[in-house]
């Protein structure tokens, strides 16, 4: 379940969050299972955030950074991902994502994702836990 202080902050917009993400630079953003639908998010710093079936549809996360972020199960019908750099990140089971969507993006071939979101590059493989 989201944090609702991080969730709160978030809903401000990116430039609300941006700068509580820089004050709080040693906290981990929880946002699993957030409702996000419809929220303007663009340049909105999400960088190694925990989405976890997060609810993105309609969600504008043009030029966001979402580096390293889980966003495993997430919920990304009608999402605009335009220039959001996804290095790292988890799509694996992601839903409502399509090649369309994932290669208007930066950094996308490195994200971990299901075979069915190729989209022409290979995927990369999780890791096992040690």
């Amino acid at each position: 379940m989201a944090d609702q202080a991080h969730l709160a902050v978030l809903k401000q917009g990116a430039d609300a969050w941006n700068t509580w993400r820089a004050a709080h630079s040693g906290t981990p953003a929880d946002l699993a299972n957030a409702s996000l639908r419809g929220l303007d998010l663009a340049r909105a710093n999400l960088a190694g955030a925990d989405c976890r079936k997060a609810d993105f549809r309609g969600t504008i996360l043009s030029g966001a950074t979402l580096t390293d972020a889980n966003l495993a199960g997430a919920n990304f019908f009608k999402s605009v991902l335009d220039a959001a750099d996804l290095a790292g990140a988890n799509l694996v089971g992601a839903q409502f994502l399509n090649c369309a969507q994932l290669e208007t993006a930066r950094n996308w071939q490195s994200a971990f994702r299901d075979p069915d979101l190729a989209c022409g590059a290979p995927v990369p493989m999780i890791a096992d836990p040690p």
